[in-house]
Order: structure tokens, then sequence, then C-alpha cells
């Protein structure tokens, strides 16, 4: 049994995506965290910061170390972070000689938001997949069925009359979009955090942004100047993520609106019903609504995690903890619900001589 409807035993079936589920599970972060720690220390080495040594102690430490994970969490109940513990344990993996180097000048913070970072580049990765994907199937749609009439509405009322190539492009074209905006968020997003106790670098004197940029190239990120309190790009992410399953939920309140007009599209595989065992249910359209509206419920709250206290704010950062893994997963499974509900039309529109 579990409270996230993302991970529960059936739920899952429906409203989850475990590919990007395993990108936030508690093995994938510690595996960022430990990445974070290893670069910290080969880029403090290469800028004379800690021995070379020591570099290698730690790197070998990480390389076979696995952390208690009932202390982590035992720890985290008292410190509110996993970090302290985790830093401890390691520290006591590396060589005595060689511990206190571990996490050098660093703090929680760096560690847990460049491990976010890590992990969203391969969320912001199959994103894009899965929207191409998506806009091909629909493109696919169009080429099939797209000359064949069908009535617009508007207001909920006919109108007049369109073709299905009209109502396609309406569901493709945002998606397009969508891929633009991606990529053109990547450089800001995917970024390293390393700022230490307060932001300033201070245990590193005046090696701290070359050290910083060292760990940037060393994880494959960007380098920026810290951003501890500075939210502003996990709710651009966030608001592109309600904006994706925003426009999957207009497809799917279309085809469920269709479905129900008897005559417009013809699904394969609908749902079946306990109680009707002639219907065909349009589950992937309903939940596609669902995903959409639970993603912008959750949008307002990763904008009051903006609301930062001076240079760090624990609450606000525990808030993000809970909505954006949700939020991610929830637009893989619309996009992985969308190009089901593609596949499943059998046709749209009026056929010629009907």
């Amino acid at each position: 049994m579990t409270v996230s409807p993302f991970d529960h035993p059936f739920l899952s079936g429906l409203l989850g995506d475990e590919q990007m589920s395993r990108l936030f599970s508690v093995e994938a972060e510690i595996d960022a965290m430990f990445a974070f720690e290893q670069a910290l220390a080969e880029a403090e080495a290469a800028e004379g910061v800690i021995p070379a040594e020591a570099a290698e102690a730690i790197v070998a430490a990480v390389a076979t170390f696995l952390p208690d994970i009932a202390a982590l969490r035992a720890a985290t109940a008292r410190d509110g972070v996993v970090v302290p513990e985790l830093v401890r344990q390691l520290r006591d993996a590396t060589n005595d000689a060689h511990g206190d180097k571990v996490h050098f000048g660093a703090t929680s913070q760096d560690v847990i938001d460049t491990a976010l970072v890590l992990r969203l580049k391969r969320v912001v990765e199959r994103l894009d997949a899965q929207l191409a994907e998506l806009a091909t199937g629909l493109a696919s749609l169009e080429a099939r069925f797209g000359s064949r009439p069908l009535m617009g509405r508007t207001r909920m009322q006919a109108a007049i009359e369109i073709t299905v190539a009209d109502r396609v492009r309406a569901w493709r074209e945002p998606l397009e979009r969508h891929r633009v905006r991606l990529a053109a968020m990547k450089p800001d997003l995917l970024v390293v955090q390393f700022g230490g106790a307060a932001g300033t670098l201070d245990k590193l004197g005046g090696k701290g942004e070359s050290v910083r940029k060292a760990l940037a190239d060393g994880l494959g990120l960007g380098d920026a100047p810290q951003w501890h309190s500075q939210r502003d790009r996990l709710a651009d992410l966030a608001s592109l993520l309600s904006l994706i399953t925003g426009s999957l939920g207009k497809f799917g309140q279309d085809v469920a609106l269709m479905a129900q007009a008897g005559d417009e599209i013809s699904l394969s595989g609908g749902g079946g019903s306990s109680a009707m065992p002639h219907k065909q249910n349009p589950v992937a359209a309903e939940t596609l609504v669902t995903l959409a509206r639970f993603n912008a419920t959750l949008l307002a709250g990763m904008h009051q995690a903006l609301v930062h206290e001076q240079e760090r704010s624990g609450a606000a950062w525990t808030l993000e903890w809970l909505l954006l893994p949700q939020m991610a997963v929830a637009t893989a499974s619309a996009l992985r619900q969308a190009h089901a509900l593609a596949e499943q039309i059998e046709s749209m529109g009026a056929q010629s001589g009907s």
C-alpha cells in the first residue's frame, strides 16, 4: 500500500510511468549525490584545494560505498535533510587521512540541488522523446483522416463544418511548441548548484569560481553562480510540465466528447464496466484530463515554493520535494497515455458516401 498513486500497486498502471519514477527513486538520488561528491573532490584536487591523494581516496570510497538507509532515514527526521548523515557515512568509508576532505566547502543544498539537476537532465531527455513520438503519431492520424469532414463546435454547440486535420492540428502544434520551450529552457535549468554554507564559497578562498566551473564540467552541467534561494528555474520547469499536460488534457477532452457523440470517432480497446458490459469507456482520454488538472493544481504550490527566506528556506525547499517529482511523473504518464490513445483511434470524421 502507498499514499502515492504513481507507485501504487494497481493505480500506477493507470497513472504511473516507471521510467520517470526511477529517476526519482532513492537509488537514483543517492547515485546523483555520490556523483556530486566525486566530481567535487576531483575539481578541488585539480584546483589545488585538496590533495590529489584525498580525491583519489574519495573516488575509491564512492565506488564501493553502500549507505545505511535506515540510518539515513533516522537522521533525515532529525536534520530535515539527508546529506549530513550521508557525508558522515562517506567520511567513515574514506581513508582516515582524507575523510575530512569529503564534501569540503560544500553544503547540503549544493548536493541535493545538483543531484536533482543531474536527474532533471534525463527527465528533459525523456519528455522530449515522448513529445516527438506523440507529435509523429498525431501527424499520422492527420495524414490518414485529415481530409474528412467534421462538425466544428464552438462553446459546445455545432458551428460550421471543418476537417479532421483542423482538429488534429490543435492537438499537435502545441506539442511542437513545447519541444521548442524545453530546448530553450535547458541552458538555464541544467546548471550546477555550488555555493557553500551561505552562497559565498568562503572555504575555497579565491578559488571558488574555478572549482565551481570544474565541478560543472565534471558533471556535464552548465556553470552558474549559486542559486540557493532563486527557484525560478524550477518554477519555469513546473510551468512547462503543466503546459504539456494541459495540452494533452485538451486532446483527451476532445476525444471523450467525440466518443460521446458516437459518430465522430472510433476507438479500440476502451475500458470495461463492471455493471454495463456493453460499454467501452474512454479511460485514456479521461486520464489526460485528470492529469492536466492535477499538474495545474500542483503548479500553484511550486509558485509558493519561490518564497525562500534570506539565503535558504527549509520550508519552501521541502515543498518542492513534495511537488516537482509528482509533476514530472504525471507529465510522463500523460504523454504515455496520449500516445496509447492516439493509437486507439481507428477512424475520425465522416467517410465519403456516408
